[in-house]
């Protein structure tokens, strides 16, 4: 019996929705006359693609019910304000517009722009119910010359693809269809009586742009062709095929879109893609940077969409996808999402737009509002109450005015006022080893610290359009440390990376000199020099400018319940790399890194911060920024201290400090800073004002003026190599502060082999072994390199974790010293055997991905 699209996506798990996409593409090979034109339908049950077009209009548009809804109002006075703005354009525009100030025929962003401005006309056009249907907005008139706008658009500038295709891929193949597509579906009627021919015209000119496709079709081995951009250009296509009214590119449109469902497999990736979701909630775009934040939220936004605008057609069950999904955000989001804000760690060259992380999270509720439409029991109440949770620990609530659906916002209103209880997907507690990108997400009750790190197989850094422009040091060890109850605001965000110097943000280590952004060095947005490979999209282009990777493995850490451990090798980027080699051209500019070993160790109230053989190569100066800090200049700061002997610390003075407190009384916030061994840190608290233009091109020239508060270790040129320890204490007090004179943290080693560390009042020691061979820590011998950490309980059990932070390792093996251990659990990969003097543990890490490997152990009887 032939499995129906129905029930072979009903019975077959998510983890397999990969065969599943292939068996829908065979099945998508059209059955029609190859000789129809096109737009003639080859669907056998029409009524699905007129569903799925309906569907499509109420997410857009609303419904009349959600539209008369109060809550909802504000969304249609907004989208009409818009349209009446855009109208108002279009009778001014001149020669070569369609809108006044948007000049066409060079500029691919004006040509986007232009739909764009098309599309919220009509969608002003097309609202059905409110409360005001009498604007201009609304007249048939409007819609007509919407239509007559996209004729001219097509004929003008899109048609010929022998004139478009200039500037960035993505506006042609994927920005411009999806503005003109859901303008298409909007007006089908008044498409339809003016100009019948304009829908299957345009489709065909879109199959014609998706030049990184097959015959005009999606090509799943295309670079083009991955992750977030795979959803928009296959949702592009579904939509198409509705309007079509063909079946058969539906089909095949949803089949390529199930493969973003599967989870990235980086030892066997099919068609060669390591973009979306792996196994750990890690989330990768562009094959090596991680952009949960950006690109994830894109994805996350259009995968709900979909299960949206296909409810109630054979294409999809209502059973089948939504869980996938729900494991994206449990795991994948709600971990970087800190009191309603996205973390900076995963928002790639995004951290430069002057959005918000509050606006960034707004999307993902928005997703996961209609998300819990499509699940039931316990998953729906989980979902909603953490809709209510994100809304009332946010400092900046949430605007569902800029939620997309006038749907989800009635929605959003009902689960506001359900008894469900605001609830958070994870724990307060928790540590997440997201090492598939090189971050990691510590939490507690009054704090967030997020890690941002980079590897052979993760991005350095992320610069692309003029966007990010000093990105350099963001993946080598950058840290934000977001405080419980503060406007992150006014502490992160596009001011931060504006008033704080590259480098010198939070974390970093950083050699002296003067570095130039792209379109300094080159007088363009990216290299360009196409006889050696160098064009605005190529594979040269993303490797050595736009987002080049590290040259060294050791990257990640252990995690052991809600505590954890990472390290960190700075080293050159790629493009320097090939620079040495010979292998770029001679006018391609690159920079050395410093050099330093670094370990985080991530307990309940401390981050332990290790360094080691920290120098700047070519004798040159090197910083290591403890902490950089950003305030209102009117905020009260105030940095005070302790010296080793328990006198006050003073700023003119030159007693190194035992410890340091900054506190920001308008945040009522605090940060301290306890240094166990290294040289005496540089305090700096100035007052600085930047333009947010220094760092993306396109922001508007907004002076910034803020209080930088900086910590750091400052190297000489020529000195020799460094090492120190410190630790950053979240909200403390200085009586706590003071009181780590005498404990709990204990540096093990601190060496460029092996950092380690032990927190006694938790029992747990934590090491990082950086290099082969056998290395020593408290009753650990660690087979090296490798990460691992062991707690005692007071009842005599011992807890391991073992990772292989280098990804290559098939094996590692740790002895803990002492009487022998019996095993009480352990995972698959984990042999646990008695050794002279104690008990071996040889953990099976190949194709791990820098996967943690837990075992509890317990004293024999």
């Amino acid at each position: 019996m032939e499995l129906s699209r129905r029930s072979a996506l009903s019975a077959i798990p998510a983890a397999t929705l990969w065969a599943v996409s292939q068996a829908l593409r065979a099945e998508a090979v059209p059955r029609s006359d190859p000789t129809a034109p096109a737009g003639a339908s080859t669907s056998s049950a029409p009524s699905d693609a007129a569903v799925l077009l309906r569907n499509t209009v109420a997410v857009l548009a609303g419904t009349a019910e959600s539209n008369a809804r109060h809550e909802v109002a504000p969304k249609m006075a907004a989208l009409r304000a818009t349209a009446r703005t855009r109208l108002a354009a279009m009778d001014r525009a001149g020669q070569d517009e369609l809108f006044e100030g948007v000049p066409l025929g060079t500029s691919d962003p004006n040509l986007n722009t232009s739909y764009q401005y098309l599309y919220e006309m009509a969608l002003a056009a097309c609202l059905p119910g409110g409360t005001d249907t009498s604007g201009p907005y609304a007249d048939a008139t409007v819609r007509r010359r919407v239509v007559d706008g996209l004729t001219r658009l097509h004929d003008d500038w899109f048609g010929d693809r022998s004139k478009g295709y200039y500037g960035n891929w993505f506006h042609w193949e994927i920005g411009i269809p999806g503005h003109a597509t859901r303008t298409l579906v909007l007006l089908r009627d008044d498409v339809a009586e003016h100009r019948p021919e304009l829908t299957a015209t345009y489709i065909a000119s879109m199959d014609g742009y998706l030049r990184n496709g097959k015959d005009g079709d999606v090509d799943l081995d295309s670079r083009f062709h991955t992750g977030a951009n795979l959803a928009d250009i296959t949702t592009n296509r579904i939509l198409q095929g509705a309007l079509l009214g063909d079946e058969a590119r539906i089909t095949k449109a949803l089949a390529d879109q199930l493969t973003v469902f599967a989870t990235v497999d980086p030892y066997r990736p099919r068609h060669g893609v390591t973009d979306g979701f792996h196994a750990d909630g890690s989330f990768v775009q562009h094959g090596s940077v991680a952009y949960t934040g950006s690109y994830g939220k894109g994805l996350l936004t259009r995968i709900v969409q979909t299960v949206k605008i296909l409810d109630g057609t054979g294409y999809l069950p209502d059973d089948s996808l939504p869980g996938v999904v729900q494991g994206w955000i449990a795991d994948g989001f709600a971990p970087l999402i800190f009191e309603g804000w996205m973390m900076e760690i995963v928002k790639g060259r995004a951290v430069s737009r002057t959005g918000t992380g509050y606006a960034d999270v707004t999307a993902v509720v928005e997703a996961v509002v209609d998300l819990s439409a499509h699940t039931t029991g316990s998953d729906t109440e989980a979902l909603q109450g953490y809709v209510k949770h994100v809304r009332q620990t946010s400092k900046a609530g949430l605007d569902p005015t800029a939620f997309v659906s006038p749907v989800s916002i009635a929605r959003y209103a009902d689960i506001l006022g359900s008894p469900v209880p605001a609830t958070d997907l994870g724990p307060a507690a928790s540590h997440a080893a997201y090492n598939a990108m090189d971050r990691t997400v510590h939490r507690r009750p009054g704090y967030a610290f997020a890690l941002a790190r980079s590897s052979a197989r993760i991005s350095m850094y992320e610069y692309m359009s003029g966007e990010n422009l000093m990105p350099w040091f963001q993946g080598t060890g950058a840290h934000y440390l977001y405080l419980s109850g503060a406007d992150q605001r006014q502490a992160f965000g596009i001011d931060y990376f504006t008033a704080v110097p590259p480098h010198r943000l939070s974390g970093v280590t950083a050699p002296a000199g003067t570095r130039r952004t792209v379109p300094e060095l080159y007088g363009t947005l990216w290299y360009d020099n196409p006889g050696r490979g160098f064009t605005s999209s190529s594979e040269s282009q993303n490797a050595y400018v736009y987002f080049p990777r590290a040259t060294q493995e050791f990257s990640g850490g252990a995690r052991l319940d809600a505590y954890g451990s990472a390290g960190l090798v700075l080293s050159d980027d790629a493009a320097h790399a090939a620079q040495q080699a010979g292998t770029l051209p001679e006018d391609f500019v690159t920079y050395r890194a410093a050099r330093a070993t670094r370990s985080w160790f991530m307990f309940d109230d401390e981050i332990l911060v290790l360094s080691a053989g920290v120098t700047g190569p070519a004798g040159r100066a090197v910083t290591t920024t403890v902490d950089s800090r950003i305030a209102d200049p009117s905020s009260p700061v105030t940095v005070t201290g302790g010296l080793r002997d328990g006198s006050p610390w003073q700023r003119t003075g030159t007693a190194p400090p035992a410890w340091l407190r900054y506190a920001d009384a308008g945040q009522r916030t605090s940060v301290g800073y306890v240094f166990l061994s290294g040289p005496s840190p540089v305090v700096a608290l100035d007052t600085v004002t930047r333009s947010r233009r220094l760092v993306r091109l396109t922001n508007a020239d907004t002076p910034v003026t803020k209080q930088v508060f900086t910590l750091s270790y400052e190297q000489s040129a020529g000195a020799r190599p460094a090492s120190m320890a410190h630790a950053l204490v979240p909200n403390a007090s200085a009586e706590q502060l003071a009181s780590y004179a005498h404990g709990p943290l204990s540096v093990l080693s601190n060496t460029e082999r092996l950092q380690a560390a032990a927190h006694t009042h938790l029992g747990i020691t934590a090491a990082n072994a950086f290099t082969p061979g056998t290395h020593r820590a408290g009753r650990l011998s660690i087979d090296g390199p490798a990460s691992v950490m062991l707690r005692r309980t007071e009842g005599g059990t011992y807890s391991v974790a073992v990772s292989d932070p280098t990804t290559t390792r098939r094996t590692v093996s740790v002895t803990l010293h002492g009487r022998p251990l019996r095993t009480v659990s352990a995972d698959p990969g984990v042999r646990v055997h008695h050794v002279p003097g104690g008990t071996r543990l040889d953990v099976t890490t190949h194709h791990a991905y820098g996967r943690s490997f837990t075992a509890t152990l317990r004293g024999r009887a």
